[in-house]
C-alpha cells in the first residue's frame, strides 16, 4: 500500500483508540465504580485525571518528537496508552484507576499532535488534504460512538474489556508504525524549554479542567473560578517568558501566518459550539425524551456515518470550491445542522433526526479537515512539530470550553424556567446557542486571502487585479 495512504490510516487507528477510549468510559462509570468499591461521582477523577495529564504532556510532544524521532515517539506514546490500559483494567481501587488513567494521558498528549506531525512531513501538500480526513474521521466517530458501545460492552461483557480491546490495537499500531513510518527527526534540536512547559502546563490544566467541570455541580464553584483563574494566571505567566526565550515551549509566533492563525482561532470558535454536540444530543435523547442509552446511540451514530461519507469527497469539493469559500460557506451550514437540533421534539421520526444528524455530519467532517489542514500551509518543515503541539492545546481547550458551554446553557435554561427537574424543554435554547458560537468563526475564515491552501488544495492561484487586467489588455 502507498504510504499516502498506509500512514494516515496507522495514525488514523491510533488516534481512534484514544478518541474512543476518553468518550466510552462515560456510560460504563457506574459498572466500574461498584466494582471496584467506590462511587460514581468520585469515580469523576478518573475522567478528569485523564484530562489534566494530557493538557499537562501536549506541549513538550514537539520538542520530544524532534529530539528522540517521530516515529520512535509515536510507537512510545501508543506503548504507553496501552500500559495505561492494562492498568484499567487490573484496578483494584480508585487510586489505582486514577493513576492508570493519568498514564494513559501521558500517552494521548504525545500519540495526537506527534501522529499529526509524522502525517505533516511525511505527505506531500497537494495530497495533506485527503490524508487528513483519515485522521479527523476518529476525533468525529470516537465521541458518538464511545458512549453505545461502552454500555454495550458493560451490558453483555465486563467494563474491563474496554480497556482490554486497547492491547491488541497498540500492538498493531506499534508493529505498523514500525514498518512504514520514517524515524523523522531534526538534527540541531533546541534545549528543551522546562520552565515554559511548567507554566504552559499548568495555564492549560487549569482552565481545561475548569471548563470541564463548570455547570456540572461536581466541585463548589468557588474551587472552579479558582482553577480557572489560575490557569488564566499560569497562561500569561507563560506569555511573558515565551518573549524573552529564543525557542519556547508552544511558538506564538506562528500566529503571524494567516492560515495558521485562522485555522487555530477560527477553528477554536467552530468547536466550542460543535463540541458540545456529543454532550447534549446524548443528554437530550435520554433524559429529555426517555430514550434507552442503546437507542440514543443509535440515533447519535448517523452523525458518525455522515463523517465517514464526507472522507472521500473532501479533496474533490476543496479542489473546486477553494478553502476560504468552504471555510466561511461551511461554518454557516454546520452551524445551521447544530440548529436544527432545537427543533427535535419527542414526536419527530427517528428516520428523520437520523437523515439530518448524518447530513449534518457530512459537513461537519469537511470543515474539521478543512480547518486542520491548512493550519500547515505556510509551516515550514522546521517548525511543524511546534504547530502541531500549538493545534492540539487549541482543540484541547475547545472540547472542554464547548461541553462546558453546552453544560451552562442548560443550566441557566433550567434556572430561567424556575423548575429543578430537567426535561426535553431545557435543551433547544442551548443548541440556538452554541449554534450560534459556531457560527461566529465564519468572521475569521473570511479574512483569508482566496488562494489560501491552494497548493493543499491542488488548485492554481487566482490571478489578482492587476494580473486580470495585463492580461486583457495583453
Amino acid at each position: 500500500m502507498r504510504p499516502d495512504r498506509i500512514v494516515p490510516l496507522i495514525i488514523a487507528v491510533a488516534l481512534f483508540m484514544e478518541n474512543m477510549d476518553s468518550t466510552v468510559i462515560a456510560t460504563s462509570l457506574p459498572a466500574i465504580a461498584t466494582d471496584i468499591g467506590t462511587n460514581p461521582l468520585a469515580l469523576k477523577l478518573a475522567v478528569t485525571s485523564y484530562l489534566l495529564s494530557l493538557a499537562v504532556f501536549i506541549p513538550a510532544s514537539g520538542w520530544t518528537a524532534d529530539r528522540f524521532g517521530a516515529r520512535t515517539v509515536f510507537r512510545a506514546a501508543i506503548a504507553v496508552f496501552v500500559l495505561g490500559s492494562i492498568g484499567c483494567a487490573l484496578s483494584h481501587s480508585l487510586t489505582d484507576f486514577v493513576i492508570a488513567r493519568i498514564v494513559q494521558g501521558m500517552g494521548g498528549a504525545m500519540m495526537t499532535p506527534v501522529g499529526r506531525m509524522v502525517l505533516v512531513r511525511t505527505i506531500s501538500k497537494r495530497e495533506l488534504v485527503g490524508a487528513m480526513a483519515w485522521v479527523t474521521t476518529p476525533a468525529l466517530i470516537g465521541p458518538v460512538l464511545g458512549p453505545p458501545v461502552g454500555g454495550f460492552i458493560t451490558t453483555y461483557a465486563t467494563w474491563h474489556w474496554i480497556f482490554i480491546i486497547n492491547v491488541p490495537i497498540g500492538l498493531l499500531g506499534i508493529a505498523l508504525a514500525t514498518r512504514y513510518i520514517e524515524d523523522l527527526r531534526v538534527e540541531h534540536h533546541e534545549p528543551f524549554d522546562i520552565v515554559g512547559m511548567a507554566l504552559a502546563g499548568l495555564g492549560i490544566a487549569g482552565v481545561a479542567f475548569g471548563f470541564s467541570v463548570l455547570g456540572l455541580n461536581f466541585l463548589p464553584w468557588t474551587v472552579v473560578a479558582g482553577l480557572i483563574v489560575g490557569g488564566v494566571c499560569f497562561i500569561a505567566a507563560y506569555l511573558v517568558h515565551a518573549r524573552h526565550i529564543a525557542n519556547p515551549a508552544l511558538d506564538l509566533t506562528l500566529f503571524r501566518l494567516p492560515t495558521f492563525f485562522a485555522s487555530v482561532t477560527g477553528g477554536f470558535i467552530f468547536r466550542l459550539g460543535l463540541g458540545a454536540l456529543p454532550f447534549l444530543l446524548p443528554l437530550m435523547l435520554q433524559v429529555g425524551f426517555g430514550m434507552s442509552p442503546f437507542q440514543s446511540g443509535t440515533i447519535t451514530f448517523a452523525t458518525a456515518l455522515g463523517a465517514m461519507g464526507m472522507k472521500w469527497a473532501t479533496s474533490r469539493i476543496l479542489r473546486r470550491f477553494g478553502f476560504r469559500t468552504i471555510l466561511v460557506t461551511n461554518a454557516i451550514v454546520s452551524a445551521a445542522f447544530l440548529a436544527v437540533c432545537a427543533a427535535f421534539t419527542q414526536a419527530t421520526p427517528v428516520a428523520v433526526m437520523m437523515g439530518l444528524l448524518l447530513v449534518g455530519g457530512f459537513f461537519r467532517s469537511l470543515q474539521f479537515t478543512s480547518i486542520n489542514t491548512i493550519a500547515y500551509a505556510e509551516v515550514d518543515h522546521r517548525r511543524v512539530s511546534r504547530a502541531t503541539a500549538l493545534v492540539s492545546v487549541a482543540q484541547q481547550l475547545a472540547v472542554s470550553t464547548g461541553v462546558a458551554l453546552g453544560a451552562l446553557a442548560v443550566e441557566l435554561t433550567v434556572r430561567f424556567k424556575g423548575s429543578p427537574t430537567l426535561d426535553a424543554s431545557d435543551f433547544p435554547p442551548a443548541f440556538l446557542a452554541v449554534a450560534a458560537i459556531s457560527a461566529m468563526s465564519v468572521f475569521i475564515f473570511a479574512r483569508l486571502s482566496p488562494d489560501a491552501g491552494a497548493e493543499m488544495a491542488d488548485r492554481l492561484p487566482q490571478p489578482t487585479a492587476a494580473e486580470t487586467s495585463d492580461q486583457r489588455l495583453g
